[in-house]
């Protein structure tokens, strides 16, 4: 797994102490020996940041204790571990304390900016720097799936992840480090559910767009004919088209319909 991530990166000299500390199986030695030795102060000042900021959501001392656990339940994917390490970067600017207590509203957002500035500036490839901001932006959305999300929301979250939605999945599961048992148990249960459910909508879609625009209720009812060979043929003649050319409006599909009727008889 070291070589991997390693071999992966090998043209990025200015990012190496990074490569290399997240790169071990489980990396919180080297990633504790990186910050204590203050070399990250050199690489990536705003993560070193996180060590005095408090953390009273996830009950550790302070983020940083929070992100390395985090970083060290990842599989050694260096995207994965870039992610999960500045995953929380945007606390410390958007920290506030109101009648709520401490806040960090839309840190995930800020994080992201702040992420991809400082991937850049570590010569890190385009895709990787994206792959990984989008990443952190999107880290904080599962929050609100327990208190009930409509099957829009379910696609609209699949749909912004898109290929990274298997890696956003995995980030959102490594970064619950509760020591509460049935806390650790709702989270992971709760994101079992919402993974079903992608699977079943995307099922859903996918037999909905193998389904005409018109079934053969509506071709007998605009024909004027009885059930029969004719029907199924129109039917598949109004699934190839919707293959071919997407989803056309009502009155074009009659179009087509009556063009292929009069051919037809």
């Amino acid at each position: 797994m070291v070589v991997g991530i390693l071999r992966a990166v090998e043209t990025l000299p200015e990012a190496q102490d990074l490569i290399e500390a997240l790169a071990p199986d489980d990396p919180t030695e080297s990633l504790w020996e990186i910050f204590d030795s203050g070399r990250m102060d050199d690489i990536a000042p705003e993560l070193s940041l996180l060590r005095m900021e408090q953390d009273p959501i996830h009950r550790h001392k302070d983020v940083l204790s929070h992100t390395v656990a985090v970083t060290a339940k990842t599989r050694p994917d260096l995207m994965l571990r870039l992610a999960a390490l500045f995953h929380d970067v945007g606390k410390p600017r958007t920290r506030r304390i109101d009648e709520e207590g401490v806040t960090f509203r839309h840190h995930e957002a800020v994080g992201a900016r702040m992420t991809r500035k400082r991937l850049e500036a570590l010569c890190f490839d385009e895709v990787m720097v994206e792959n990984v901001a989008e990443l952190v932006r999107m880290s904080g959305r599962f929050k609100g799936y327990s208190d009930g999300w409509s099957d829009s929301a379910v696609r609209r979250y699949a749909r912004e992840a898109g290929p990274l939605l298997g890696d956003l999945n995995h980030l959102i599961r490594c970064d619950c480090t509760t020591r509460n048992a049935k806390k650790l148990q709702g989270i992971q249960a709760a994101m079992d559910d919402l993974e079903h459910r992608i699977s079943e909508l995307a099922e859903a879609d996918r037999r909905a767009a193998e389904r005409p625009d018109m079934d053969g209720s509506d071709v007998m009812d605009y024909l004027g004919i009885e059930p029969g060979p004719a029907v199924g043929e129109a039917v598949r003649m109004l699934l190839e088209l919707k293959r071919s050319e997407g989803t056309l409006d009502r009155s074009e599909l009659e179009h087509r319909l009556d063009t292929w009727w009069s051919e037809r008889s």
